[in-house]
């Protein structure tokens, strides 16, 4: 009779500590297995059209990071505004489930917009590059431009164009930047992409560009353009005989497009060092390795505090270029 007074004054003193507690507004805050990290499918938004190497890229990793989170892993592509309408979608998904591609623009883009609804160095958490690839100053195979001397005594004389695949982006800076560190007069023109742009600096109605290795690479191998140089810190592999600017004494000049995997402000901090974990993983797949070889660019491993100072880095340079420049968006 005891032993069952004792059980019953025992429930009852739970069942009042659990009604003080949902009383208290604290019931909910307390962990349970079902509250467990990740508790549903991921999304990793592209704010990129598909097809291209961003998206590519998510979808790779999506498909090798998934079963060992133990749930699917989705990839949303949000084109527009250079990427502005996928990256704001992924600042302000608030589910604790959504990841973003991100690339080069997010570091260029704030410093030519001052009414972007985020910042990406507050609202975003860096997981870890993905991938890279350089740039290649490149002119047409007949251009009496043979060296980055012949480039830069014609920049300085102001008689020299170079094509850009649009306004703001990555290969604009990269000329500005140029003719920040020579002192050139380059004059850098506008394209509608560089499926535009190309053509052009092959027939010679531009004269120069600073071209994805992508793009550049096939008609490098024909003989339909002369690469000059790259902007990659070391050699491209595929383009064998052809320097650096950081070889020819441009030490501050390396340059690449990249993309790297964030994840919005509101997923748990444990959540986001399992996927950095994951992530760096994936990253040593062959099959990765593969399919970013197809796509022209190069794996890059490393933490995400390595990506956090890169992003850092990164927005500062483009952040001086045009404010320095005078770059504007139109």
């Amino acid at each position: 009779m005891n032993r069952t007074i004792t059980r019953t004054g025992a429930a009852l003193a739970r069942r009042d500590f659990t009604l003080a507690l949902a009383a208290a507004g604290l019931w909910h805050a307390m962990p349970t297995a079902a509250q467990a990290w990740p508790n549903k499918p991921l999304r990793i938004i592209v704010p990129f059209p598909p097809g291209g190497g961003a998206d590519v890229s998510a979808r790779v990793l999506a498909e090798l990071m998934a079963k060992p989170l133990g749930q699917a892993i989705t990839v949303e592509n949000r084109p527009g505004a250079g990427s502005v309408v996928g990256t704001q979608g992924a600042v302000q998904s608030n589910d604790g489930h959504t990841l973003l591609m991100g690339s080069t623009s997010m570091t260029i883009i704030p410093a030519l917009r001052s009414d972007l609804p985020y910042d990406v160095q507050r609202d975003l958490q860096p997981i870890g590059m993905v991938s890279a690839q350089p740039l290649v100053l490149s002119v047409a195979a007949g251009s009496p431009m043979k060296t980055l001397d012949d480039v830069i005594a014609r920049g300085k004389s102001g008689d020299l164009s170079s094509g850009n695949s649009g306004n703001g982006t990555l290969s604009h800076l990269t000329t500005e930047f140029f003719n920040l560190r020579l002192g050139t007069k380059i004059l850098s023109v506008p394209y509608k992409g560089e499926a535009a742009l190309v053509p052009d600096i092959v027939g010679g109605t531009t004269a120069m560009g600073f071209v994805n290795l992508p793009s550049a690479l096939p008609l490098l191998k024909s003989g339909r353009l002369r690469a000059i140089a790259v902007t990659s810190a070391q050699p491209v592999a595929a383009l064998p005989g052809v320097p650096t600017l950081k070889s020819l004494g441009l030490a501050d000049f390396v340059i690449e497009g990249w993309a790297a995997l964030f994840a919005a402000k509101d997923v748990p901090a444990e959540g986001v060092e399992r996927l950095e974990k994951l992530l760096q993983q994936a990253l040593a797949e062959p099959v990765v390795k593969e399919r970013f070889a197809a796509l022209g660019v190069e794996p890059v491993p490393g933490t995400r505090a390595q990506a956090r100072e890169f992003v850092r880095s990164e927005s500062a340079r483009w952040g001086e270029v045009v404010r320095t420049r005078g770059v504007k968006m139109e």
